[in-house]
């Protein structure tokens, strides 16, 4: 993934050749228009990004912003990162269908949506994605699953097998071990 050094918005706009600007500006405009309140729009990893502030929500797996989009100039292609999307199997259905009933073709990794320009993406599914879900909704969601996340760890830990008990070894002389013979009868 190609990191921008920009530290602002417009650094980042700014830093891109004229047409690839052209394109990001434009998703860019589409997701701000639909971003619901509570999210702030900045720079992390480098890209783009609409975030839920620390001051809201601190307490975050690696201590970053929980980003609901990313939008960024790769090194072949503009990507846009829906995380509402990813973790939402009904959601990321009914995006993908989106795109089949537009008749455009989706190239989508986990939470990527890779483009070449905007006209390749389906305004309304992205639109969609990001209105759907608003910030105290994103943070049920991220508390549930990382409880879960959690809870399932403690449960595996639980379930490991315990280290099989090794038998005591004890060392034994070959004299002790042997016991005197008894006399045949004869």
């Amino acid at each position: 993934m190609v990191s921008s050094a920009a530290t602002s918005v417009s650094q980042y706009l700014s830093s891109l050749p004229p047409p690839r600007r052209a394109e990001i500006a434009r998703v860019r405009d589409l997701v701000n228009a639909n971003l619901p309140s509570g999210y702030e729009e900045g720079i992390i990893y480098g890209m783009i990004s609409w975030f839920i502030p620390l001051a809201k929500k601190p307490d975050t797996y690696n201590g970053q912003p929980l980003c609901i989009a990313s939008l960024g100039a790769q090194k072949n292609y503009n990507a846009l990162y829906l995380m509402t999307v990813y973790g939402d199997p009904a959601r990321e259905k009914k995006f993908r269908d989106a795109f089949k009933t537009a008749g455009k073709k989706l190239d989508m990794g986990k939470s990527c949506v890779r483009f070449s320009a905007a006209d390749d993406l389906v305004s309304s599914a992205i639109g969609d994605a990001i209105k759907a879900m608003s910030v105290d909704d994103y943070i049920a969601h991220y508390d549930r699953v990382r409880g879960n996340a959690k809870a399932a760890k403690k449960k595996s830990v639980a379930k490991a097998k315990p280290a099989a008990k090794a038998k005591p070894k004890t060392k034994t002389s070959a004299k002790a071990t042997k016991t005197k013979a008894k006399p045949r009868p004869r």
